[in-house]
């Protein structure tokens, strides 16, 4: 075997990194992986309004997955962030009612969906609203409402909501400490 004891080894010849560069060049990939995550998988957001308590209150900070809908539909029950249609500057958070193909009706504080009760146990008991339709949702767009029906700009007033609008679907809410719960469709 040849001695290798006088060869420098390719360590030995790379120059050292100041620490300095090395924190630097740290922190550059933290934050570009950040700003990855936060743009293509996972956001987080505030709630500015009542329009989902009691589920969601005045000032909970909750987290949205922005890439499962890339796979998968949204679904009926689903709690979605999206961009307003009548100004796409402002961001939503409202519960998916009505899907595609869907006939979307409201009586007497009840909602049906193809003609079919639908139990909606997230509401608070007794809560009592306006009727509505029956509304026919065409393709591509979803019916929205919070659940707070009292005080909800939704879907009843500005019609349906386009699916290039869905941010995605909100998953955990986080703050404050103790409200930290998974989001889980209708069983909130």
């Amino acid at each position: 075997m040849p001695d290798n004891a006088g060869v420098p080894s390719e360590v030995e010849d790379r120059p050292k990194k100041s620490t300095l560069r090395e924190i630097v060049e740290s922190l550059v990939i933290a934050v570009v992986l950040a700003l990855l995550i936060r743009t293509f998988i996972l956001q987080p957001f505030y709630i500015p309004s009542g329009s989902m308590e009691p589920n969601l209150m005045i000032q909970d900070h909750i987290i949205v997955n922005k890439i499962g809908y890339r796979f998968w539909e949204p679904q009926r029950g689903d709690i979605v962030v999206f961009k307003f249609p009548r100004d796409p500057s402002k961001d939503f958070v409202k519960r998916l009612i009505g899907q595609p193909g869907d006939k979307v009706e409201i009586r007497k504080s009840k909602l049906y969906i193809n003609g079919n009760l639908v139990s909606e146990n997230y509401l608070p008991a007794g809560l009592e609203f306006g009727s509505f339709g029956p509304a026919v949702i065409p393709e591509n767009s979803y019916f929205m409402m919070g659940d707070n029906r009292n005080n909800s700009d939704d879907s009843r007033s500005w019609g349906v909501l386009p699916r290039e609008n869905i941010i995605g679907k909100a998953v955990l809410t986080y703050w404050p400490l103790n409200r930290i719960h998974l989001l889980t469709g209708s069983q909130e």
